[in-house]
Order: C-alpha cells, then sequence, then structure tokens
C-alpha cells in the first residue's frame, strides 16, 4: 500500500458510513432479493418433484404459488434496493463535492496549490462519483454473499459433497478476484491523475484562447494539449486492459468452477444418490452462481477504483493550509478599523526588509521595478501567505494574528486578474458587498446603462468612478445585461472596470489595488484614477501599479527595487530627480 492510502480509506469509509440507514436498508433488501433468486431453482425442483415424480397436482400448484409469492417479494426487493443503493451513492458523492468545495474556498488555503482548476474539478466530480458508488458495491456485496450463502445451504440439502464443494470454492474465488483487482486499481489512479491533468490543460487552454489566438500560438497550444491527451488516452487503454484481464481470468475461473458444480451434481444423479428434481435444483442452483460470483467481479473493480479516487481526494481535503485558519487575536470590527498599515522588516520571495508606514485615510501609490515584487506583496497583504520574516500590522496588531477572514474583513485586496462571475453587471458589482443594503448607500437612486434601472447611490458611485457607468450604457440592457463564466461576454477592459467597481462597492476599510486600468485607453485611465480617489477620500488606499495617471493621484508613492523601499515621495518629483523611477513608470 502507498502512504497515500490509509488517508484515502479514511475518506471512503466516511462518505459510505455517512450513508448507513441507506446501506443498511439497500443491504437487507438485496439480501432478500438474492436470497428469493437462489429459492426459485429450489422451488423448482421441488414443483417438478411433485408434479412431474410423484405426480401430486394440488403439490405442483402449492410450489407454484409459492413461486409466484417468491418473484413478486424479490422483484420489490430488488427495485427498493437499488433505489436506496443509488440514494446512498449520490448522496456520498454530493458530501464529497461539498466537502472539497469547502476544502479549495477555504480561508487558508493551499488547497489548490500545484494544480490546475480542471484538475480540481475532475477531483470534484469523476473522483468523487466513484468513491460514492461503493456504497452501491458493498449493498450488492451484501446480497451476492446472502445469495451464495443460501445456494451452499440449499447444495448441502441436495449433496454434503455439493454444498462443501461450493463453501469452499467460493471463498477461493473471492480472495483471487481481489488479487487480481490490485494491477487494476493502480492504473486506474493513474488513469484518473492523468484525466485531471488532461481536464486541467483543457480548461487552461479554453480559458487563455483569446490570448492564444492574439499571440498566435494556436499550434503550439493544439500540440501541448495533444500530449497530454495522449497520455491519458494510454492510460486509459492500460486501465480499461487490466479491468478487461481481470473480468476475463474471473469469468473463466468462475465458469470453471461452475462447470465441476455441474458434473458432480450429473455424476450423484447418475448413481441415484439425489432425485430428478434435486438434480434439477442442483444445475439451477450452479447456474444462479454465476451471477453473485460474477458480480463480485464487479465488486472488486468499483472497490479498486474507489480506494484509488479516495487517496486523490484525501490529498486535496488533507492539503495543509497557506496560513493558519484561526488567528490568535479577536476579530478586529470593520467600525472600529483606523487603516494604519505598519510593513516591518518584510521578507517575501522578492521582497528584502521593506518598511513602510501608511497613515488611516492615506492614499499611498507603489511602484516596482520587478512584477514579482507586486505579487509577492499583495500575498502577504491578502494573507494568501504569511511573511518568510518581518511583519505586515493593521492599527498595530500583526496581520499572522489575525484569522484569514478577519484580515479581508477588513482590508480588500483586488488583485489584477480578478474574474467576473455569472449573472449580470450589477450582480458582479455588488458581490463583495457583505450586508443586503449595499455599503455607502446613502437612500438616493441613479439611473445607470439602459432601461432605466434604478441602482443604489452608494453602488453608483463606485461604477461613475471606475467607468462601470460607461461600460453599462454600451451594453443592451445595462447593468442588467447578462455576463457569461469569468466575464468572457465582456473585453478586456470591461471587465476590469466592472471588476473594480466590485472593489470600490465593497467599500472596505482598506482597499489595495493592483493595476486596476491596464486595459483602458489614456482618457479613460486619467478618469479611473480621480474616480478613485474620490471615492476613497478618508479611507486608506494602496495603489500598487506603475500607471503614472494613478499614481499622480496617490499622496505619495514608494519605489520598490530588489526588494527594499528605494524612494519616497509625490510623482512629480520623483519623475524629476529619479531616473530609475521614470524607467519603472514611463518607459
Amino acid at each position: 500500500m502507498r502512504k497515500a492510502d490509509p488517508p484515502g480509506r479514511n475518506v471512503l469509509w466516511r462518505a459510505v458510513g455517512g450513508q448507513r440507514r441507506d446501506v443498511v436498508l439497500g443491504a437487507v433488501l438485496g439480501m432478500g432479493h438474492q436470497t428469493g433468486e437462489a429459492l426459485v431453482p429450489v422451488l423448482i425442483g421441488l414443483a417438478i418433484e411433485r408434479g412431474v415424480v410423484d405426480g401430486d397436482i394440488p403439490g405442483l400448484l402449492l410450489w407454484l404459488l409459492v413461486l409466484a409469492a417468491v418473484y413478486v417479494g424479490l422483484s420489490f426487493s430488488f427495485r427498493f434496493s437499488a433505489r436506496a443503493g443509488e440514494r446512498a451513492a449520490v448522496t456520498a458523492a454530493h458530501h464529497l463535492r461539498t466537502a472539497l468545495v469547502g476544502r479549495v474556498l477555504a480561508p487558508e488555503g493551499g488547497a489548490e496549490e500545484g494544480r490546475l482548476p480542471g484538475e480540481l474539478t475532475n477531483i470534484a466530480t469523476e473522483d468523487a462519483k466513484r468513491v460514492g458508488a461503493v456504497a452501491m458495491a458493498l449493498i450488492v456485496a451484501f446480497a451476492a454473499t446472502a445469495g451464495l450463502v443460501v445456494s451452499a445451504v440449499a447444495l448441502l440439502r441436495v449433496s454434503v459433497v455439493l454444498g462443501l464443494l461450493v463453501l469452499l470454492g467460493t471463498p477461493l474465488l473471492l480472495w483471487l478476484g481481489h488479487l487480481l483487482s490490485k494491477p487494476l486499481e493502480r492504473r486506474s489512479e493513474t488513469e484518473q491523475d492523468r484525466a485531471a491533468q488532461a481536464s486541467g490543460v483543457a480548461a487552461d487552454l479554453v480559458a487563455g484562447l483569446r490570448v492564444l489566438k492574439g499571440i498566435g500560438a494556436e499550434q503550439a497550444a493544439v500540440a501541448r494539449y495533444r500530449r497530454v491527451s495522449q497520455d491519458s488516452l494510454a492510460a486509459t487503454l492500460r486501465a480499461a486492459r487490466a479491468e478487461a484481464w481481470q473480468n476475463g481470468v474471473v469469468t473463466i475461473l468462475t465458469g470453471a468452477f461452475i462447470a465441476v458444480v455441474a458434473l458432480v451434481g450429473g455424476r450423484l444423479a447418475a448413481r441415484g444418490d439425489i432425485g430428478l428434481g434435486e438434480l434439477v435444483s442442483s444445475v439451477g442452483l450452479a447456474l444462479f452462481i454465476v451471477g453473485p460470483l460474477s458480480e463480485f467481479a464487479w465488486i472488486n473493480a468499483e472497490l479498486a477504483q474507489g480506494r484509488a479516487s479516495a487517496a486523490r481526494i484525501a490529498e486535496v481535503l488533507d492539503a495543509p493550509g497557506a496560513v493558519p485558519a484561526k488567528g490568535s487575536a479577536e476579530a478586529v470590527p470593520t467600525a472600529g478599523v483606523e487603516g494604519r498599515l505598519t510593513l516591518r522588516g518584510l521578507a517575501h520571495g522578492p521582497l528584502r526588509g521593506v518598511d513602510l508606514d501608511i497613515a488611516p485615510g492615506e492614499t499611498v501609490g507603489v511602484a516596482t521595478t520587478d512584477p514579482a515584487e507586486a505579487t509577492a506583496l499583495l500575498r502577504c497583504l491578502g494573507r494568501h501567505t504569511d511573511p518568510d520574516d518581518g511583519t505586515v500590522e493593521l492599527d498595530g496588531t500583526p496581520l499572522t494574528a489575525l484569522g484569514p477572514d478577519d484580515v479581508r474583513a477588513v482590508m480588500l485586496v483586488a488583485e489584477h486578474d480578478a474574474d467576473l462571475f455569472e449573472g449580470t453587471v450589477l450582480d458582479n458589482v455588488t458581490a463583495a458587498i457583505a450586508t443586503g443594503a449595499p455599503s455607502g448607500a446613502t437612500g438616493g437612486a441613479a439611473d445607470t446603462g439602459t432601461g432605466g434601472a434604478a441602482v443604489p447611490a452608494g453602488v453608483t458611485a463606485a461604477m461613475v468612478a471606475s467607468g462601470t457607468d460607461e461600460v453599462a450604457r454600451a451594453l443592451p440592457d445595462g447593468v442588467h445585461t447578462a455576463v457569461t463564466a469569468r466575464g468572457r461576454s465582456l473585453s478586456g477592459g470591461q471587465r476590469q472596470r466592472v471588476a473594480l467597481a466590485r472593489a470600490l462597492a465593497a467599500d472596505a476599510p482598506v482597499l489595495v489595488v493592483h493595476e486596476p486600468a491596464t486595459a483602458v485607453d489614456a482618457v479613460t485611465e486619467s478618469r479611473v484614477a480621480a474616480g478613485i480617489r474620490d471615492v476613497r477620500g478618508g479611507r486608506t488606499t494602496l495603489l500598487v501599479t506603475n500607471s503614472p495617471a494613478l499614481l499622480a493621484v496617490a499622496d505619495r508613492v514608494v519605489l520598490l527595487h530588489e526588494g527594499r523601499v528605494l524612494a519616497t515621495g509625490d510623482h512629480e518629483r520623483l519623475v524629476h530627480e529619479r531616473a530609475d523611477y521614470r524607467t519603472a513608470v514611463l518607459a
């Protein structure tokens, strides 16, 4: 067993154990169904014995009525057992998907590290489905076992030799089937890994389709996906061959076993040790046990695939958080935040001891000579990671003493590549507003976009400041225009302005904005810069950007170079006095 298997088993049994009621109900009904199936050849043998051998017509009719009643019972048992099994499988898979989504979206993060979004989607769909299917496999296993036990008991009553043959031969076949499932388990996990990678690459390429077309990289992208897809196909074929080989060998072994049972029964009948009805029952039982034995081959395959998928799910659920989930200090209420940011010796990635004091209500621009410095700074401020050294303090409290949720409730980090969601433009703008009424609303309303749609004044101010009001007027239904997933129905500049409006509408005490106007023209960029300054007046705002228009509206600008603060001053003075600053923001 690999090291990932124990937590995988824990996930497997927790998922199935959570559906204990349906599993038990399905198992009981399934056992009733298989018991009825096993009794059918026995009842047919008794009917033949009474009606054909003994000529007892009333006895024949009696056993036929009993046979009919058994058929009705096993029919209903099968129906409701299958319903309970499907319900258990679907519900277990649903709970796993919910747990996976919760872990991926957890404030401490870490689960998505090293995995493409498409890979996580594959784990939450196919792997969860396979683990859920184990619930049905267990129900079938109990039912098949009941069928084999009843068959063995019936055969023992006919002949001790036949009964012992089944009782001793069946465990041997099950053990061989378990051994044969091992290669399938290994190859099934590899198959799921390759399929997840292919899904992840496909989702990645679709998301960047416009960029790929713009730079003429379609052929390279196709070649990349072809390689990954071929690897996935090869893994799938290996898993299919392993499953086919397992099923084929198990079928041969099962057939040989049934042939031995039929041969022994025939010889006993020829010697007169058993009667005609008992021979019919024996042959019927021998043919019946083909079903339960074949089901065990399917059960072993499902368990093998379920264990492999459970191990993959466990890797995501047990992934260490990027930051601790809870802080040691009490949460800071939004209304009580002054907005003082202090960076002391901050070191992370390319940052090498950044010292910075930002007063409450101040608007500060941060220009960098290396984009990686901006990324590292944003990750520390948003508490997506903790600094390697030094501290970031909010009103004198280190961010590491607060939980990620507490930090993000008072300090919003609006990253450059923020996605939009399915819904309307207005839905996206108000998505970050925590309360029922939009933050900053004053009871008034304004008409934004076409159709005379009324929008609360606080949201309208954010839309005007970001230039989203112009976007809405250009759309067919104004702010109520539908937006497709990730905002692909809008242009890059439109998406950027809507995302900025969402950040401004949240009205956070501290707002960190990263390059909010790279996809708009110079006139719009200047308007956005002035709008941010107006809307954020009196609240702490950090503009991480190399845009001259945005830096010009900041109270002061900080230049980061080689991981440290190289210069501080207003934009105009830095432009005139520092060549490295001019190179960073004007080149």
